[in-house]
């Protein structure tokens, strides 16, 4: 990870929170529910809490993307066939927009910049390359779930559209170490990799 030009300017940076959403983590959200709660997702929250604090000290950006699915006719979400093959346990209400499982988990917030997302990668159809140049950032701390899904889909996007990403290594999981690791590996030729405590090393301190 790069430190800024000037050291004390992080202005120009954000952490990307991928999905860490209510209804992925709490335990009374839509993924608990169904049954896939993990102890490696559910431990990222306080892991990147004091990341997102410093950063956000240090006069940074917290973004944060939000998986949605958009109601229809009657609230009746839209659900793709093969995510409902997968998630046969989702049902409506569940990532509704303004919802309270939509929102990101409260240890991460307060967050700057929301940005609603319908497919793997936050960039797909949605406003978030438009918010990031409008609020000046250029450089991207990319953390969240699932390291193999929206977390790899969302960084190499990144990589095209020349930002400067650098990927937490531990501040992002997935349902399997083993797929978690081999996910971190074949992002390093598109962005930097770093831990959580190397990027807390890079800010300021106080």
């Amino acid at each position: 990870m790069n430190p800024a030009a000037d050291p004390h300017d992080w202005s120009d940076c954000a952490l990307l929170l991928c999905d860490l959403q209510n209804d992925f983590i709490h335990p009374d959200g839509a993924y608990a529910r169904g049954g896939l709660a993990d102890p490696e997702i559910a431990a990222l929250p306080a892991r990147l809490k004091p990341l997102a604090d410093r950063l956000r000290a240090a006069g940074g950006w917290i973004a944060a993307t939000h998986f949605t699915l958009v109601p229809g006719r009657g609230g009746e979400p839209f659900i793709s066939p093969h995510l409902l093959q997968l998630r046969p346990f989702l049902r409506r209400g569940d990532f509704a927009p303004n919802s309270w499982g939509h929102a990101t988990v409260d240890a991460l917030q307060p967050v700057d910049l929301p940005v609603e997302k319908v497919a793997f990668s936050a960039f797909y159809m949605s406003r978030l390359e438009w918010i990031l140049h409008r609020a000046g950032v250029k450089r991207l701390l990319v953390a969240g779930i699932v390291t193999n899904g929206g977390v790899a889909s969302t960084v190499r996007d990144a990589h095209v559209r020349e930002f400067e990403v650098t990927l937490l290594s531990d501040g992002c999981a997935a349902f399997s170490q083993e797929v978690h690791d081999t996910a971190v590996a074949a992002l390093r030729p598109v962005a930097k990799v770093c831990t959580v405590a190397e990027a807390l090393a890079a800010l300021p301190q106080g």
